[in-house]
């Protein structure tokens, strides 16, 4: 399964929600900007089995962007929004990443890693950065169909660095794997979580850790919709169990 699928079967049924702002994103919506964001990619040069890294916090342009990347055939890293300049430049360097992505929520940050990195490209997300081409602007210019070349990336994701420099794992791509093929987390989570369309999965924690970017993109797979918090806050946490009638979550 896959986004696109639910996008022609329930176009306007939210794919995500933001929390608390309400930002709603449908599984159209996701689809075409996705599309529009890969050919921005290809567009930029980047061809399967290249990396990206992703700066930013919990926004709606995250999975926008981390979809893109995986029906572009990317590696995409979802770096910690915690880190600092020169932690970012090791995970950017060491993953062999050729675009940055940041958000200007983390523009001090962003614009200190530029001066330590040399990628071929830097864009920008909610809101401007200075040296940093705005991603909308790349965006809107492009188609929102496949884009021809279509194939499956995946993340690579790095560990936290608690007994040294964070390791990354990156897992072998198999050339022109279709964007929709099974993989053992679907599996698992609609076999034993009996996750599917009806389900409402919250996300409380950070994008950029392994588990909420994960169990997030696989219930997307199933057609569930995601309320992904944008701040982590207990008692916000329970009013949007309440609020959105969430089944699945993870902590």
């Amino acid at each position: 399964m896959h986004p696109c699928h639910h996008a022609k079967t329930h176009p306007d049924k939210p794919a995500y929600i933001m929390a608390p702002s309400g930002k709603t994103v449908t599984f159209k919506e996701l689809d075409e900007r996705s599309n529009q964001i890969a050919h921005a990619f290809r567009n930029a040069g980047l061809k399967p089995g290249d990396t990206i890294a992703l700066f930013a916090e919990n926004s709606a342009r995250y999975f926008e962007i981390c979809w893109a990347a995986q029906r572009s055939g990317l590696y995409f890293v979802c770096v910690s929004s915690r880190l600092t300049a020169p932690e970012v430049q090791y995970i950017i360097e060491d993953s062999g990443s050729t675009l940055l992505i940041a958000s200007a929520g983390k523009a001090d940050i962003a614009e200190q890693v530029k001066e330590l990195t040399s990628l071929g490209h830097y864009w920008c997300i909610d809101g401007n950065i200075d040296g940093f081409d705005g991603l909308e602007a790349h965006q809107t210019a492009f188609s929102t169909t496949p884009i021809a070349d279509e194939m499956a990336g995946t993340d690579m994701l790095y560990s936290s660095g608690t007994t040294g420099r964070p390791k990354g794992i990156r897992p072998p791509l198999e050339p022109n794997t279709p964007i929709d093929a099974d993989n053992v987390l679907l599996q698992i989570t609609r076999a034993l979580a009996g996750a599917g369309p009806d389900n409402v999965y919250l996300s409380p924690a950070p994008l950029y850790h392994a588990a909420p970017l994960r169990w997030c993109m696989t219930f997307t797979r199933l057609g569930a919709t995601l309320v992904v918090m944008e701040k982590f806050d207990p008692e916000a946490f329970l009013d949007c169990v309440q609020t959105y009638k969430a089944t699945h979550t993870q902590m």
